[in-house]
């Protein structure tokens, strides 16, 4: 990295750098230096993605207190024909917007009219309003109550009262600093007879938003005459805001336009090469992890130039509104935007009106009134959902999903790190945390190198067959003592969870258990609720029931949860009681009950219920005693990719040592009727592009020591089931008769599906789809009826939510 970006990062460790300083060490540098060292910092923070929100322009008043002496969104009341726009004009907007898929209601108007123009006071009278920031509130809330859309307000200085009056109804605010340099509000400067513009006055609006927790956009408008200097003081002033209150979720630096009409009509606007050093100072100053945005439509001619020196953001780009405050300057189609993006080697993607860092967690930055809307349209890394595909819902695959599904390679050259990871991770090393966090974001071209290399990988290791396993799944009772946030299976006296609680007796099991067998199946699964009367004799009865129906039956039960409740009841080891359950004729366990193995998430999804190092004991003394079992994940609630590379990391390390997991099933978390969901506290799953991408990670993460991936066609459908087979699966999982967990949590995939349709599904893929009992061994069974077989997902699919 350039001298420059060292120095100062030398610099930033001892403490705050002055102008001065920071103006030496960058001005010795060449900018091609500093632009490099930039781009290396904003691929290390934010990858190849670039971002932008899809909104649609508000423009509440044109009128506004201050004259800037560059502007020509504020229009004097003779040439308007309102001084606002009415509630319905607002909302007819807001609609076309949603209606053209826009997430974000960008509402801006001028500073404060009210104090300037007795139109703006009488039109706010007959509102029955005292101030332009009520009206501005009213028509927020409105908007996202009538529309969905999420608000962001340019709304110009703000109090803390006035803040706080504006936070619960939107899920960010933003102010252009533009300027530290006091001398532009001096007579002849742009800012002369602006009050709202005065440096000092902007930055306590940015203090009062840091205290209150809003997130915040700000930046530079460079070219209105301040000097290089004066732009470094800017900057270090919003650094030091941020450093204190972490709240500024994007820096934009904007690019001066003369406009007709206006005073500084003929003043020079900034080269380019100013606007590119600019960019590039704000990244080597604020780190790799700032959104940094510069306006697409201000340098159309230059949006490459703009990413490498540091631009990652082309914030709210508009399908359906202009951009008000720069008119004659259309917003690039946003076709066309994306094409540009990729041919400067990045992936562009939609975002919500609050940045992806941010969006994160709502919980500190986003009011409790829109913090379900923010989590329920995001994605893991803080996103905007955008596929329209939901787990266990019946969707079909995404239309866009092949041009990167298992498309065998990229048309760019991957990154010589992403090379290197796959490579390493087919060699069989351990790949570290972040290593794998990096597979989890991939997009586009990346992500076909990444499916190709897992699927590549699935080949050698598994061959061309699709596997799967006739089983019947057999949920005994409903009914538990336990409280998980995202299980809509369980009963404990909720009346918002489908169906009534039920026990299945010993005689009913045994009856499932024969007429299983009597359909062809080799293995029944068996889970349910923790009851309160159930105790370790009543598992132990449970296995000796399915032994007693049908001797040669494997039988495959008890999650980790249900082990360690029947040892606790009994008073005795883990060791003890999986001895007498192995004993009794149990065969293998199945690796529910895991959800994410990271203390940190089940302490909001199952805070009640095993730690992480509690589950891995369970697994590793069943392993020890001789009892293999599955292992799964179940994501896409509260969870981040990080989590899910420690989940992988902590199976890995256990499978390392006991060799006991014969398979690993992604569960993505179906939301419709989970608790967790319903209360506004998780999002709506995986996207389609995350559920698919979990297979091919973790086909590569575990090798070379779980060679089985299974799909679950509950969760993903066919055709997502199918697509899982390209991304390194090589299982269909089980044939259930009775799929009863995911449809309590809202799945609609069904219950039944015949083996000519799995046979459909492996086709699809063209492998051919073959038979084998719970441990991948070949079976000789026979179906009793093919024809009428019941299959679904898999024993271990369906009871992942317990």
């Amino acid at each position: 990295m350039a001298s420059a970006t060292r120095a100062l990062a030398s610099v930033f460790e001892q403490r705050r750098p002055e102008a001065d300083q920071v103006e030496r060490l960058i001005e010795a540098e060449p900018l091609e230096t500093l632009i490099a060292a930039a781009e290396e910092l904003t691929l290390a923070g934010h990858g190849h993605t670039v971002t932008y929100s899809r909104k649609v322009f508000i423009p509440l008043t044109h009128l506004c207190r201050d004259v800037c002496h560059y502007c020509t969104f504020a229009k004097a009341p003779r040439m308007l024909r309102a001084p606002y726009l009415t509630l319905d004009e607002v909302l007819e907007i807001a609609r076309s917007g949603a209606a053209a898929g826009c997430k974000e209601a960008l509402f801006t108007l001028g500073d404060k009219p009210e104090l300037r123009y007795s139109v703006a006071r009488k039109a706010l009278d007959a509102l029955g309003l005292a101030t332009t920031l009520e009206y501005l509130a009213h028509a927020a809330r409105e908007t996202h109550a009538q529309t969905g859309l999420l608000p962001h307000l340019n709304p110009g200085v703000m109090s803390a009262a006035e803040l706080r009056a504006l936070r619960p109804v939107c899920v960010s605010m933003g102010i252009m600093l533009e300027t530290a340099a006091e001398r532009l509000s001096e007579r002849g400067g742009p800012h002369f007879g602006s009050p709202d513009k005065v440096p000092a006055v902007r930055l306590a609006t940015l203090a009062s938003a840091g205290e209150l927790a809003v997130p915040f956009t700000t930046g530079l408008l460079i070219g209105i005459g301040e000097t290089r200097r004066e732009r470094i003081e800017a900057l270090l002033a919003l650094c030091a805001l941020q450093e204190r209150y972490g709240h500024i979720q994007e820096i934009i630096i904007q690019n001066f336009r003369a406009k007709p009409g206006t005073r500084m009509a003929r003043a020079p606007e900034p080269s380019l090469e100013e606007h590119l050093w600019t960019i590039a100072v704000t990244r080597l100053l604020f780190g790799p992890h700032m959104s940094v945005q510069a306006p697409p439509n201000l340098q159309p001619q230059a949006l490459a130039a703009l990413l490498r020196a540091g631009v990652n953001d082309w914030g709210g780009v508009s399908p359906v509104t202009p951009d008000h405050v720069n008119p004659e300057a259309p917003w690039p189609h946003l076709t066309q935007l994306e094409a540009q993006t990729r041919a400067a080697g990045r992936s562009l993607r939609e975002r919500l009106a609050i940045t992806p860092r941010y969006a994160r967690a709502p919980e500190r930055w986003v009011d409790p009134a829109l913090r379900a809307s923010v989590l329920h349209g995001a994605d893991s890394f803080g996103r905007a959902r955008t596929d329209g595909w939901f787990a266990g819902a019946g969707h079909d695959a995404p239309t866009r999903a092949p041009t990167w599904l298992a498309s065998g390679g990229s048309k760019r050259n991957p990154s010589a790190t992403l090379m290197r990871l796959l490579e390493q991770a087919s060699r069989g090393d351990t790949l570290g945390e972040l290593e794998l966090a990096r597979l989890f974001a991939v997009q586009d071209e990346e992500a076909s190198v990444v499916v190709a290399a897992a699927d590549r990988l699935r080949s050698t290791v598994s061959g061309s067959d699709v596997t799967f396993v006739v089983n019947r799944n057999i949920n005994y009772t409903n009914i538990c003592l336990y409280h998980c946030g995202f299980c809509a299976f369980s009963k404990s006296g909720s009346k918002t969870l489908r169906g009534p609680g039920y026990r299945l007796d010993l005689d009913e099991i045994g009856r499932r258990t024969h007429e299983a067998w009597e359909r062809g199946a080799t293995e029944v699964c068996l889970q349910g609720g923790i009851h309160p009367e159930y105790s370790g004799r009543t598992y132990l009865d449970i296995v000796a029931a399915v032994k007693a129906a049908v001797p040669g039956m494997h039988v495959h039960a008890f999650s980790p949860l249900e082990i360690s409740h029947g040892a606790q009841t009994l008073g005795c080891s883990l060791e003890t009681f999986l001895r007498r359950l192995k004993a009794a004729g149990l065969s293998t366990l199945p690796g529910t009950a895991a959800e994410i193995l990271d203390d940190e998430v089940r302490a909001i999804i199952c805070p009640d219920k095993l730690t992480t190092d509690e589950w891995l004991e369970v697994m590793r003394t069943a392993h020890l005693i001789g009892l293999r079992s599955t292992a799964t994940i179940m994501f896409g609630h509260v969870d981040q990719p990080v989590h899910w590379a420690r989940h992988l990391l902590r199976l890995r390390a256990l499978q390392q040592r006991t060799g006991g997991f014969t398979e690993f099933v992604p569960l993505p978390f179906v939301h419709m009727e989970a608790p967790l969901w319903r209360k506004g506290h998780a999002r709506s799953g995986p996207t389609f592009h995350e559920a698919v991408l979990m297979h091919a990670v973790a086909r590569l993460a575990l090798h070379p020591f779980i060679p089985n991936i299974q799909t679950s066609w509950v969760k993903m459908g066919p055709q997502g089931a199918a697509a899982c087979l390209q991304a390194g699966a090589n299982d269909l999982g089980g044939t259930l008769m009775n799929e009863s967990i995911t449809r309590a949590a809202g799945g609609v995939n069904g219950q039944e599906m015949t083996s000519e349709d799995l046979k459909r599904v492996a086709a699809a893929v063209g492998r051919p789809l073959v038979q084998r009992t719970t441990l991948y061994a070949p079976t000789s069974r026979a179906f009793a009826d093919q024809g009428a077989l019941l299959c679904a997902s898999s024993g271990r699919d369906a009871a992942a939510s317990l």
